[in-house]
């Protein structure tokens, strides 16, 4: 007695091609031979495979349903088989017969072209108030000759002759369930659907070109070491006509010979003789808005200002050491605001000195009393990081 596909797929005649197909995932993945080896229900699977060839092509279900056999379409009889890309797509989901679930048929030429990255040294002071820089790049550009086609001029791509512009062809194998008819990329045509006879001259077909040109590249003030900046679409153009990556900026700041950078923050060291951090003084410092005066290519940043100096006063009894912060006057930041400008104090100790200033500081030491110092005995100080760790380990 003749099966009927409609009751072993257990979907009415008048099921979609969208139901039809839900159905038979839905049993292929209950019955599967990896999943249940059973003899029975291996013949179920081969049941519920060759009525899902019969309801999936309209032609053959059309025909069956007007009362022609089955087995006549290709349900029960031998040589027909299935589509191992359904099987693929009732466990991984997708209508697709390569990876990643895309439409089956023949693929386009054009593809996006790849990202690209190229390194820009900038001066700290550009990196803190932003910069405008012309960068000459070596890339792949759309071939003026061609327009990306990747034909000689008054040829086009014909039809391949192997797949029949389908891109892939069937390969059909024997097993245990039957024939499993895979599909796979024309080998003829690289699974375009066509060939080009007559490739261009100029890029061998591959519609684009290397070539040098000119970007003007704006970085933004507040950018860091290894900050990378994007410019979207203009990296690499893709064969075929297809659309360019992006390129990358990558950030490297020279080393600067005043300020070093902490996050936002600019630090600096002022050296004083003993004398002047004794009595106190006052000292006019440059600020790193100073290099801008210096460089023709640094950008206006919103809050460089026009202050280049700022005069520190220095306290009397001032340590060797000691820090003083001056606010807002670090490197801004991409998200707005500013760091600071924290200057350090080494105090310098003579270590030559004539007979007179000898005879003076002994006096002075006489004075105060210092002529035999004890000296003050005490534990080293310790970093935060040092106080942190003996936090945790209960020191």
């Amino acid at each position: 007695m003749t099966q009927d596909p409609y009751e072993i797929l257990g979907v009415s005649r008048d099921a979609s091609a969208d139901e039809i197909k839900k159905a038979y995932r839905r049993l292929a993945r209950q019955l599967h031979p990896d999943v249940n080896p059973d003899p029975e229900t291996q013949d179920r699977f081969k049941d519920v495979s060759r009525a899902y060839e019969v309801l999936s092509d309209p032609a053959k279900r059309q025909a069956y349903d007007r009362g022609g056999d089955a087995f006549g379409q290709g349900f029960g009889g031998a040589g027909q088989g299935f589509s191992f890309t359904d099987i693929m797509d009732a466990f991984f989901g997708g209508g697709a017969a390569g990876a990643g679930g895309q439409n089956r048929g023949p693929r386009s030429r054009a593809r996006r072209g790849q990202d690209a990255l190229i390194r820009l040294d900038v001066s700290l002071a550009e990196a803190a108030f932003g910069v405008t820089r012309e960068l000459k790049v070596d890339t792949a550009l759309t071939c003026e000759a061609c327009e990306g086609k990747g034909t000689a001029p008054g040829t086009s791509p014909v039809t391949c002759e192997t797949c029949h512009g389908q891109g892939e062809v069937a390969v059909v194998q024997r097993s245990f369930l039957g024939e499993i008819r895979t599909l796979r990329p024309c080998a003829a045509c690289r699974g375009y659907g066509s060939v080009i006879p007559d490739p261009c001259r100029e890029c061998s077909g591959d519609g684009r070109v290397r070539s040098r040109r000119t970007l003007t590249v704006k970085i933004p003030a507040g950018v860091d070491m290894g900050t990378r900046v994007q410019l979207t679409g203009q990296g690499e153009v893709g064969p075929g006509g297809g659309p360019a990556g992006d390129l990358y900026v990558e950030i490297h700041v020279e080393p600067h010979a005043t300020f070093t950078r902490h996050g936002n923050d600019l630090h600096t060291t002022v050296t004083l003789p003993m004398t002047a951090a004794a009595l106190g003084t006052q000292l006019t410092l440059p600020l790193l808005e100073a290099d801008l005066e210096r460089s023709e290519d640094a950008g206006d940043g919103e809050d460089a200002g026009t202050v280049t100096t700022f005069d520190l006063d220095v306290r009397p009894g001032t340590q060797s050491g000691s820090e003083q912060v001056i606010k807002g006057f670090g490197v801004p930041s991409l998200r707005g605001g500013r760091g600071d400008l924290v200057v350090s104090v080494r105090v310098d100790t003579p270590t030559r000195l004539d007979p007179r200033q000898e005879e003076l500081l002994r006096e002075l030491a006489a004075i105060r009393g210092e002529e035999t110092p004890d000296g003050r005995v005490q534990a080293p100080h310790k970093s935060m990081f040092g106080r942190l760790r003996d936090a945790f380990q209960g020191g």
